[in-house]
């Protein structure tokens, strides 16, 4: 069958399948290049030319053995660019300004005072001189902003579907961001970046299918499938917390009742423990972890059954997508073995076949870096979505005043 676009689409395949080599692998030479992907000594020669051109792929220094001489290596230079994350929360944006692997180089969170697409998309652009400064990389290439943000995103158009927690509904964020401050940018559902940043460079880098458990403020899972995030059919896939736990049970926040997140979510947890042993409201996620770590029977009990709820919901997701590995993040993750031990036991009791590892991730900037991939993407993946880069010039470092 002849692709589309034939020759340009050609060299677009062989791009991705040489940087997504490189991603995995490492360096590699080009003879290793030509054997390991099956393409022509030529074709191997020419994109890596390319490429390096571009400054993406940098040659390495040549070894001299025993055989002699042994070939180059090229490898992805991450150096070569920039990307900035920003991770909307309903009360601050956590911010990040990355390499091209989605190392940080710089952090900070701001506030987030008001929810009018305006004022945050004036936020963000602000923000991007100051967090690109704090990098101290003048000398590399802002690439893009990546958002992410909880609630149903049209990829296509890098819009905002839907937002409960911002009341937002058909939302163009990342062209209100790009226009603002003059640079390509992308959007996404936190969860689904957090899960792109995981495929390319975290946990599930040599998987080709897995899931990526979120446990925060809500309950999400993201699903990777054969090497491309499912989205659905309306951008929707994922509201793993949106499932039935107790049928006319308690309110959620997407306006029905006996939600898995109106009980389990990290959010559902504290407020539960503060509701059984008549806390104060100001006991946060800090005082139940140490709560658990002194063995407090109520929060042990809470917090093992969340575990244990979660993990047998989860194996009906399993049993149906038969992931290699599930990618546990959010900020229940930080309660340790006494959730994740009970969702574990709960998981391999109702799997169909032997369950698939957990394996839990909790780093610093985790999921601004989810964002600052949404950029990073782009180079490994031709298909995904292009952002919206209409902007008529490159960034200069100075954000555009907004017409409000």
């Amino acid at each position: 069958m002849k692709l589309k676009g034939d020759q340009s689409t050609a060299r677009a395949l062989n791009r991705r399948l040489i940087l997504n080599l490189l991603r995995r692998e490492g360096p590699r030479s080009r003879a290793d290049i030509a054997t390991i992907t099956g393409l022509s000594p030529a074709a191997v020669t020419f994109v890596v030319g390319d490429l390096c051109e571009e400054g993406i792929v940098v040659e390495g220094q040549a070894v001299t053995g025993l055989t002699g001489r042994r070939p180059i290596p090229v490898q992805i230079n991450y150096e070569h660019g920039l990307a900035v994350g920003f991770k909307l929360m309903t009360d601050s944006v956590e911010c990040v300004t990355t390499d091209l692997a989605t190392n940080p180089l710089a952090a900070m969170r701001i506030p987030l005072a008001r929810h009018e697409p305006d004022y945050v998309a004036d936020l963000l652009a602000n923000t991007v001189p100051e967090i690109v400064k704090l990098a101290e990389r003048p000398h590399a290439k802002l690439t893009g902003i990546g958002i992410s943000m909880p609630g149903v995103i049209n990829d296509e158009q890098t819009a905002c579907v839907r937002s409960h927690r911002f009341k937002w509904d058909n939302v163009p964020l990342a062209s209100l961001v790009a226009t603002r401050a003059n640079v390509p940018a992308w959007l996404e559902d936190d969860t689904n970046a957090y899960a792109i940043a995981q495929q390319l460079f975290g946990l599930g880098r040599q998987h080709r299918n897995m899931a990526v458990l979120a446990v925060g403020i809500g309950i999400s899972c993201a699903l990777v499938i054969e090497g491309k995030l499912y989205r659905g059919a309306n951008g929707a896939a994922g509201k793993f917390g949106h499932t039935l736990y107790e049928e006319n049970g308690r309110l959620c926040e997407c306006g029905k009742r006996g939600c898995l997140m109106a009980y389990h979510s990290e959010a559902s947890i504290l407020r539960r423990w503060r509701e059984e042993t008549r806390h104060e409201e100001d006991k946060e996620l800090p005082e139940l972890r140490s709560a658990l770590a002194a063995g407090d029977r109520a929060a042990v009990a809470l917090v093992e059954h969340s575990g244990k709820s979660i993990g047998t919901a989860l194996a009906n997701l399993v049993n149906i997508t038969d992931p290699e590995v599930i990618v546990a993040g959010g900020e229940a993750v930080s309660l340790g073995e006494h959730f994740l031990g009970p969702l574990r036991d709960a998981l391999a009791a109702r799997t169909f076949r032997t369950a698939p590892p957990l394996l839990p991730d909790w780093e610093d900037n985790s999921w601004a870096r989810g964002a600052a991939a949404l950029v990073t993407q782009k180079m490994f993946d031709f298909e995904s979505s292009s952002g919206f880069t209409d902007i008529g010039r490159t960034y200069t470092g100075s954000p555009k005043k907004s017409a409000g």
